[in-house]
């Protein structure tokens, strides 16, 4: 068998607000099960009430909030998030080993836990001038992934740009989501790493986040099929 690939683009919900949320998911046919993030933002204005929505239509939720922290408090983060019944979820490798397998640990098996390497926002000069890791930018996420998967986790987010490499630091079965999805011709935005849907797929991205493509479109179904069909392709 193959390694896993999530066939949706999963789709960021990057909304100030609950009533948002429910606009957007209302222009979908009820029997289109989407795969969603929920981050900081949306999570921070909603809580756990718009996570449950979600769930209650049908939907996975990858939820976002990257936790960094003491072991302790990390573990009993995750424990809470266990409850939420969300399918993915993540935290900083920048955190380490310890607070990596603590998290694992308080999650008890209810969900895949990745962990972040490098923000895609993140370039070369601003990593070595900022968080003076004095490496290079590629040398950073493999080896935050090889330490990700030394703490169990299933897998990292990670540019598009360094799948190959971290497949080849871990395995082929250890997930690779990478946010930074554009289709072509899209603005970049405040993304510094970016690639098209297919190119991502080519090269060994399990999963893809797309968020502004879709959400900001003038059409967002449209649109988000476009990007399902192009990241579908082999």
């Amino acid at each position: 068998m193959g390694k896993f690939v999530e066939n949706r683009p999963v789709i960021a919900l990057d909304f100030p607000a609950f009533s948002d949320v429910k606009n957007f998911l209302e222009k979908f046919g009820q029997d289109e099960k989407l795969y969603v993030k929920v981050g900081m933002e949306l999570f921070y204005a909603a809580g756990p009430d718009v996570v449950k929505y979600i769930k209650s239509l049908g939907h996975d939720v990858f939820l976002d909030l990257k936790l960094h922290d003491i072991p302790n408090t990390v573990k009993s983060a995750m424990k809470v998030i266990a409850n939420l019944g969300v399918d993915l979820t993540n935290v900083h490798a920048a955190g380490g080993v310890e607070m990596m397998q603590e998290a694992l640990d308080g999650l008890a098996g209810t969900t895949k836990l990745i962990a972040v390497t490098q923000l895609t926002s993140t370039s070369e000069a601003q990593m070595q001038a900022f968080q003076n890791i004095q490496t290079s930018l590629t040398e950073s996420v493999v080896h935050y992934a090889q330490k990700t998967a030394e703490a169990g986790l299933a897998g990292v987010v990670c540019s598009a740009q360094e799948v190959e490499l971290i497949k080849k630091a871990t395995s082929e079965d250890f997930i690779c989501l990478t946010p930074g999805i554009r289709p072509a011709g899209a603005a970049v935005g405040d993304q510094k790493r970016v690639m098209t849907p297919s190119r991502a797929r080519q090269i060994g991205s399990d999963f893809i986040v797309v968020g502004r493509p879709i959400t900001q479109a003038e059409n967002p179904v449209s649109a988000y099929h476009l990007i399902k069909n192009d990241w579908l392709q082999k």
